[in-house]
Formats: C-alpha cells, sequence, structure tokens
C-alpha cells in the first residue's frame, strides 16, 4: 500500500482526537520588538513597556495576535507525527482564527491540536485540517483558536 493511503487510513481513524501538545514557547518583549520591527507594527501596546503600563487595560507589553498566529509552525514541529513518504508539509491557510485573550510580555504559550478533516487531494497530496488551541501557561482562556489547513506532500 501506497505511503499516503496508509497515512490517509491512519489520519481517518483520528479524526476527533487529539494529534499533539507543543512544548511552551516564551514569548519575551525581545520576540514581540523584533515581529514589531518586521511587520512595521510598532503600536505602543506592543513595543513601549512603559506607556503601555500606564495607558492600556494590559498592565505592560502584549504580542501581536498575528505573533501567536504564526508560532503555529514552531507548535506543529513539537506535535505532529512524522508520516512515513512525507516529503513535506505546506500551511495551506486558517479558517475561524479568534484571538481571544492578550498574551503578556515574558507570557509561556503551547500549540494544542486536535484532528478535525482530512481531505484526498490528489494521488501525492493530503490536506488536513486541525483545530488548534494556542494556550498561555496559567490563563484561564486560550490566546486563540483556529481552524488550521496543512497540505502533506508524498513521494
Amino acid at each position: 500500500m501506497p505511503f499516503i493511503d496508509t497515512a490517509f487510513t491512519a489520519l481517518q481513524n483520528r479524526l476527533g482526537t487529539e494529534i499533539g501538545v507543543s512544548d511552551w514557547q516564551t514569548v519575551d518583549q525581545k520576540m514581540i520588538d523584533e515581529f514589531g520591527t518586521v511587520t512595521l507594527d510598532r503600536q505602543f501596546i506592543h513595543n513601549d513597556p512603559a506607556r503601555a503600563a500606564a495607558e492600556s487595560p494590559f498592565g505592560g507589553t502584549i504580542a501581536h495576535g498575528f505573533l501567536i498566529l504564526s508560532l503555529a509552525s514552531r507548535f506543529a514541529f513539537d506535535s505532529f507525527p512524522n508520516q512515513d513518504g512525507q516529503v513535506m508539509g505546506m500551511n495551506y491557510g486558517f479558517d475561524k482564527v479568534r484571538f481571544l485573550t492578550p498574551v503578556p510580555s515574558g507570557a509561556r504559550v503551547r500549540g494544542r491540536f486536535v484532528a478535525k478533516d482530512i481531505i484526498r487531494k490528489s494521488d501525492s497530496q493530503l490536506l488536513q485540517t486541525s483545530a488548534m488551541t494556542v494556550e498561555i501557561e496559567g490563563g484561564a482562556k486560550p490566546a486563540l483558536v483556529a481552524d488550521w489547513l496543512t497540505l502533506a506532500i508524498f513521494a
């Protein structure tokens, strides 16, 4: 049986179950500042700790929502199992992205993934949808939730 068939069956059998949970990642002020520089988003709530403490409802700086979303790739490396015969995985997009809780500078976050859907796109491609939750260590509510679509390409 080709590797893609084995992977498709295995993923179908895991629908509705947890794929994995990543390691914790610290989101420090340096990371926030660098993200702001690269994306040209230098809003004070992200990059001016003194002003954010004085003028924002957050008590200090917070990470950009898109910074937290962009950590999905890092979280996936920790969480997604390797599929025999898979030569690469590609970001295909996101659905239903919701930013629920600000992430303060210095907080730790991690990704939790649940298998939601699997579609065979071709003889060499599987499109997987995973429900992704980004948790904040010690937080009551997640930072964000989204459905993440990834394309697995097989030899």
